[in-house]
């Protein structure tokens, strides 16, 4: 049974080089915020209501927590929603296993269907996505939500497993990324100039991709972090000096989040009981880390801010 840290500094906290130890602040400790899922995924922060949405997969449904009360509570059933962020509106933008699509929750809490193929052929099943700040919503679509019924529903794959970016103003859908082996989180650095991929197949890596001029593609990718035996990365977030906060595991020692300096470096990890299968900031000042692991949620405060709208 997970116990919080008894005293500060929390032996949680890794630093695995110096720089570390300038985003993390030594009075702070991991909590544990919500248990009882069955598989917690896509943390959002809603600054305008002080609360975190995430998904709990496998029981189709988003949780909520309050800040100021600590409350937790269902925030809507269906789709089998996996990653979820808001857009440059304060839309809540979700990938959807059940649907197998891109969908938009509107301001009257209505549902908009963003796409759902490609080509004429439906999509695998959404996985991630981020808002770039030309609108764009950027999502990768691995097969993962279709080869069980426990997160979706069982199908055989229709497309490859891209990646794919929606335009904000004509909502024109593009392969942004291909040949890919199952890619999974993705995010862009503080000043979109690069991109990170996760690939989920084998071998595990995050790529990092240059984005072009316009923002509307990528130029060939490279690899940032070479997995290897030090784990499983996840969906990730950047902090505001490009940092990389990566879901991380698998197995004893692993789980938790591995911090990645701009070089490839890794220069910390904050150790969870739980594999953690993506985060992000929130709070007042985008201080506050928020985890997605397995059956929970957990929450950090450090020093560095989190990228708005990430």
């Amino acid at each position: 049974m997970w116990e919080p840290a008894e005293r500060y500094p929390d032996p949680s906290i890794e630093i695995l080089d110096d720089r570390f130890a300038d985003l993390v602040l030594w009075h702070a400790a991991v909590e544990r915020l919500a248990t009882g899922c069955r598989w917690s995924e896509g943390p959002v922060w809603f600054g305008d209501q002080r609360a975190l949405v995430w998904s709990d997969i496998p029981n189709d449904r988003l949780m909520r927590w309050d800040e100021t009360t600590g409350g937790v509570s269902e925030f809507r059933k269906g789709g089998h929603a996996n990653g979820n962020t808001r857009d440059r509106q304060g839309r809540l933008i979700s990938c959807q296993h059940g649907r197998r699509a891109v969908v938009r929750t509107e301001i009257d809490g209505s549902l908009t269907v963003l796409t759902d193929s490609f080509d004429g052929k439906r999509l695998n099943s959404p996985n991630d996505v981020v808002v770039k700040s030309d609108g764009s919503v950027w999502f990768t679509d691995p097969t993962f939500g279709i080869l069980s019924h426990y997160e979706g529903g069982v199908a055989d794959p229709e497309l490859p497993t891209n990646v794919y970016r929606i335009d904000g103003d004509t909502g024109e859908i593009t392969a942004v990324i291909k040949g890919i082996d199952q890619p999974n989180g993705l995010c862009f650095s503080p000043d979109e100039r690069l991109l990170y991929l996760v690939q989920s197949g084998l071998p595990k890596k995050i790529h990092a991709f240059d984005v072009s001029s316009d923002g509307r593609s990528v130029g060939d990718g490279r690899v940032f972090v070479e997995a290897g035996e030090q784990g499983t990365p996840d969906g990730f977030r950047c902090d505001v000096e490009g940092n990389l906060w990566a879901g991380w595991g698998l197995g004893e020692g692993l789980d938790g989040v591995r911090v990645f300096a701009p070089d490839g470096t890794a220069i910390g990890h904050i150790h969870l009981p739980e594999r953690c299968a993506n985060l992000c900031f929130g709070g007042r000042h985008r201080t506050r880390l928020f985890m997605a692991a397995s059956r929970s949620l957990y929450a950090l405060h450090v020093k560095v801010q989190g990228v708005a709208y990430a």
